[in-house]
């Protein structure tokens, strides 16, 4: 019974795995979240004939899964990106600031390495105050560069705990970062 079960995911995976994973990375930015997504979908596949889900339309049905994952993806990784909040808008999109700008800035002038200084004196002592795990997770992800999955894999923990740490760590930082962003922006 589980042989004609790993034939047929086999099958499914050869008839579609290309096409599918192409549809994947067409919509998602980065090459290592399409193949989580697909890896993802593959394993929603598996758990399916596993418990002996009866799927009619295969390629309709995989492909309903997938925009699931690439949504809810989107929707975790969009607010918590550090990265991605802007400080300063002035006009239109081209005269954003981002906090990563200022951060990474290769400008030698006083002022900037004062904000610089001042900037990661600020996150230094936020991070600080978050719990342990908390910060393991924000550093993990949004320094190190390590994905969800990479993490559920090496800690154990699971998917949604460490995205609530993570949801938790944002939080805290924005809002004990907010006074450093009305000083930046008001000045």
């Amino acid at each position: 019974m589980i042989k004609e079960q790993d034939d047929s995911i086999r099958e499914v995976i050869q008839q579609n795995g290309k096409k599918l994973f192409d549809f994947i990375r067409n919509r998602v930015r980065e090459p290592e979240d399409a193949e989580d997504i697909f890896q993802d979908v593959l394993f929603e596949l598996t758990t399916s004939y596993r418990l002996m889900q009866p799927i009619e339309k295969m390629a309709a049905w995989l492909y309903r899964v997938a925009r699931n994952k690439i949504t809810d993806q989107y929707r975790k990784k969009r607010p918590d990106r550090l990265e991605d909040q802007f400080v300063f808008r002035k006009g239109d999109d081209e005269d954003q600031l981002f906090l990563q700008d200022l951060i990474r800035s290769t400008s030698l002038s006083p002022d900037r390495e004062f904000d610089q200084a001042m900037i990661w004196e600020a996150i230094e002592q936020a991070m600080d105050e978050l719990p342990p795990e908390q910060r393991d997770v924000f550093i993990k992800h949004e320094l190190e560069g390590i994905s969800f999955n990479e993490m559920v894999e090496q800690s154990g923990v699971s998917l949604n705990t460490l995205l609530s740490r993570k949801r938790y760590a944002v939080l805290h930082l924005r809002e004990r970062l907010q006074s450093l962003y009305d000083e930046i922006v008001n000045s």
